[in-house]
Formats: structure tokens, sequence, C-alpha cells
């Protein structure tokens, strides 16, 4: 079988990717970055105190940063503007084929639907905007200050999404993942009501062990398959959404490397497994299972409704959603399986990741009879996003680092919760922990809020756009930002209700200041290296 050209494409992107890192040693930090990390100091040495005076004098310092904000301020208000782009990419198109005949067109490009079919792709609309600071530190430095801080960027969790998003979605895992939640499916008769308690229900905790990214890809494509397909109407396919994102956001806690917010701070504070299952995993299950039961009793009519839609394949007279499908030779799903666990095993180090993805794809072209085609462009679309949305991000410390080291408890609680739906949570838990000295409660409502948050918005984690490319042509020209938000709304508000107040004795001793790496405690000095 010849070699497919999108695999030699990705090899070469992952190829050249892999080269950033070793290249970054050789150039000097930028400006902006080294005075970013002096500014604590010198406020303290200057006496600068308060959330504003601080922002006030960091902006003065290096209007730089004030201006790459400004720019990542512009690319979020860009998504909300997406699907007006798009119909008008549509309407340019179709307005190309009437003038030229549909014959004709199929010929050419319309450059001008083309540009705007691009700037209205959700997933491009971060990477367009990284020209727009690109520029500006070309204005404000020089090619030098440019180079430097993109090759210092970590592309990892962009590379690792691609490769699981690839892995999760070949129909060997697809149909394993979707054999086990048949499991919980059958004792509702595999009713669409069933199957959709078990991917909302299940399938997010699955995201502790096979990784969020893993987790969403499978429920979404399920969703598409059993859900999405039986024409829900408009309200509920969006309260379906959301409350995919916010379970997933929180799904993932059960475990210490599975959620992208857990992992930035797993390592610093010493979280281990069994903590993050006895402090936030008892919680966010309570809160999957109040969320989805809520919307369940909400929306049970329409989901009765559905059994009429799906047929009767089994004969009994009452509308299911079971199927005869091909088999899979054991052997195959067994060795995705292990595909997909040496990716999340080694989910840190990409020319392992990736060096196993590239014999995974000699594999699928050996067993290609048992294979559906690997599609790759939503897998590389999701990848541009998040790299798009770290480059932005990795600017953005100046004023979130303050904001999180000023507040108390419930007000870091509701303000990391807020945060997280503007920037990734990832990034808000990253910063949290460069703040030396935090108590122990402010650690533990600073990762609770950021996992609370992330299902309000496509940026607020970093599954949630592979979530959105996988089940976007179900919403017309594109789901609408406010009407994610106004879906996820309530499960958002029962995780919060969950995660602040349920009864936790043990938060001081998960977070206690001895275990956090480099701590010294009062009176010592730092061991000699």
């Amino acid at each position: 079988m010849p070699i497919k050209l999108w695999t030699l494409a990705i090899t070469l992107i992952f190829t050249v990717l892999m080269a950033l890192p070793s290249s970054a040693a050789e150039l000097p930090a930028p400006e902006f970055l080294t005075k970013m990390a002096e500014f604590p100091k010198e406020e303290a040495s200057a006496g600068i105190e308060g959330i504003g005076a601080k922002l006030a004098y960091r902006a003065k310092a290096q209007p730089f940063l004030l201006v790459a904000t400004v720019i990542f301020i512009l690319a979020i208000l860009h998504t909300f503007i997406a699907i007006p782009i798009t119909r008008l990419a549509h309407k340019v198109q179709h307005e190309h084929e009437k003038r030229i005949g549909k014959e004709a067109a199929k010929e050419t490009v319309s450059f001008k639907a083309t540009i705007l079919h691009f700037l209205g792709e959700v997933e491009a609309i971060f990477g367009i905007w990284v020209i727009a600071l690109l520029g500006a530190i070309l204005w404000f430095y020089d090619l030098t200050a440019a180079k430097s801080y993109l090759m210092g960027v970590n592309f990892t969790e962009p590379l690792f999404v691609v490769v699981i998003m690839a892995l999760a979605s070949t129909r060997p895992v697809l149909r394993f993942a979707e054999n086990c939640l048949g499991f919980f499916a059958r004792f509702g008769k595999d009713s669409p009501a069933a199957w959709w308690l078990s991917i909302l229900i299940v399938g997010p905790l699955l995201g502790s062990f096979i990784t969020e990214p893993g987790a969403m890809t499978i429920c979404a494509m399920l969703l598409a398959k059993k859900f999405y397909k039986l024409r829900p109407s408009a309200k509920f396919a969006y309260a379906t959404l959301g409350l995919l994102f916010v379970n997933i956001s929180v799904g993932g806690v059960l475990t210490n490397f599975a959620a992208p917010p857990v992992l930035m701070v797993a390592a610093k504070w010493k979280l281990s497994t069994t903590e993050m299952l006895l402090h936030y995993g008892d919680k966010a299950v309570t809160a999957i299972l109040a969320s989805t039961a809520l919307y369940y009793l909400f929306f049970r009519k329409e989901l009765v409704a559905m059994r009429t839609r799906a047929g009767d394949h089994d004969g009994d007279g009452i509308g299911d959603l079971k199927e005869k499908a091909r088999p899979i030779p054991f052997f195959i799903t067994l060795a995705h399986l292990g595909f997909m666990a040496w990716t999340v095993a080694f989910a840190h180090y990409p020319p392992l990741f990736i060096g196993g993805f590239l014999f995974f794809l000699a594999f699928s072209q050996a067993t290609a009879h048992h294979q559906t085609a690997i599609q790759l462009r939503g897998p590389i679309l999701v990848g541009f996003f998040l790299a798009g949305l770290v480059v932005h991000g990795g600017l953005q410390g100046w004023w979130l680092a303050p904001i999180i080291s000023s507040l108390g408890k419930g007000a870091l609680f509701i303000g990391s919760t807020i945060l997280t739906s503007f920037n990734d949570n990832a990034a808000i838990t990253f910063l949290a922990s460069q703040v030396e000295g935090l108590p122990a409660q402010l650690k533990y409502a600073v990762l609770a809020g950021a996992v609370t948050g992330g299902g309000l918005t496509v940026i607020a984690n970093a599954p949630n756009p592979a979530g959105q490319a996988l089940l976007g042509r179900f919403f017309g020209e594109g789901v609408s930002p406010l009407k994610l938000l106004t879906g996820a709304l309530i499960p958002t508000i029962i995780v919060a209700l969950c995660m602040f107040y349920f009864p936790d004795k043990g938060i001081d001793e998960m977070f206690a200041p001895e275990k956090e790496r480099g701590y010294v405690a009062p009176g010592e000095s730092h061991p000699n290296p």
C-alpha cells in the first residue's frame, strides 16, 4: 500500500516541532519574559501594593504586554463572530457559483469566500491572531525576540492532543469504548436515554484514566452516533454539549495525570492520585451525577420521543440503538489500546509518543481492512487551536498572577472559575503554582475553580476544541459561544456548589507546605544543590 500524503505531512510537521525546544536554548530569553519574572521583586522593593497599582506599573514598564493582552482579547471576541463570518463566506461562495455556474465553480476557487471561511473557522482563530502578536513583537523588539519567544513555547500538550485524538477516533478504540458504555446502556434496553446517560456519566469519568482529550474524543463521537443523529432540539443539543464540556472538565480529577489543570500543579504541590480521588474525585462524581440527572429530568420527554426516531432493531416494539457491526479481531483492538496506553504513559515526552504514533500509522495500514480512514484534519485543527492558545496564554501572566495572589478563598474560587472562561484552565493553575507560600485553602480553591469553569467556553479546557470539532456539524453554521455558555451554566453552578461546600477536612494536609518542591521551613536556608 503506498504511503499516504497525509502520513508524510504529519511526519514532517511533528519532526519540525520536535526540534523546536533544542533550538530555543541557543537564543536569549526575550526581554518581556525576563521583565515579567522580575515584576514581583520590583514591586516589593518599590512598595507597590494592590491589584490596580501593580497592573498599572507593569503596563507602564512593559507596554508590549498590554498590547499582547489586547490582541488576546480581540482573538476571544473573534470567536463570538465566527458564525456570522461563516454565513458571509457561504453567501459569497453562493454568489460566486451563481455568477460563473456550479460546474465552472468546481474548477475555480473564490479567494474571498475561502479567506472568509478560514476567518470563521473557530479552531484557526487563535493561530490567525498569532500573526498580529508576532507583528507586535517585531514592532516593539526584533526578529530575535520573536524567534526566542516562539521557540521557547512548550507545544507538548497540542501535540499530545493531536495524537490522542487520532488514536481515540479509530474504529477499534471507538468500538471498544462503545462496548464498555453499552454495558451500562443495556440496563435501559439500549434506548436513546440509556445511551445519553451512559455517555455523559461514565464517559467523562474514563477521562481520569485515558486523559480528558481521549475521553472527549470518544464521548463526542458516540454522542454524534447515538444522540445527535436523532435530531434533538437546538435547546437540548446545546444543553448536552455544555453538560459534556463540564463533565469532561471535572471527570479527569480522579487521578493526578489526566486533567491538564491538575497536571500543571501535581509535581509542584506533590498531589497523589489517592489525594485527588479523596478530595476532588468524590465531589466531581457527585456533581456529574447531579447535573446529568437534572438535565435528564428536564429533557426526559424529548428523550422518550427519540425512541420513535431511533427505530426498533431487536423486534420488541420499543425503539433502541442496537446495531450489528462487523467484528474486529481482538489482537487489533489490543494493539490500539496498547498504542493509547503508550501515548498516555509518555504524554510529556514528545519523541516517545510521536514515535509511537508513527508506528501506529504503519500498523493501521497493515490492518486497513479492519480500520476506517484516519481523519487527521480535525485533530490537526484542534492542535493548531491549542498551539495558538498557548502562544497567547504565555503572555497573560503579567495580569493573571497579581489577581490570583491577591484574593481570598471564596473570591479566588470564583475568580479562577471566571478567568478560566477567558484562558485555558491549565494556565490558571500553572500561574498559581508559581506563587510562593500560597496557603493550602487557596491552592485548593484555585484548582477547584479551574476545573469548575472548564466547560463554560471552548477555550476554557484543552479538550473542548476537540468536542466542538467533532460535533460542530450538528449546530448549523457553528457552535454559538453564548448558547454554549447557557447550556453549561447550570452544571457549572452545581459543580461549584459541590467543590466549595462539600465537607472536606483533609485539604490542609493535602496541600501541606512541606510537600511542595523547593519548600524551605522558617529559619532554614536552601540546601546546596
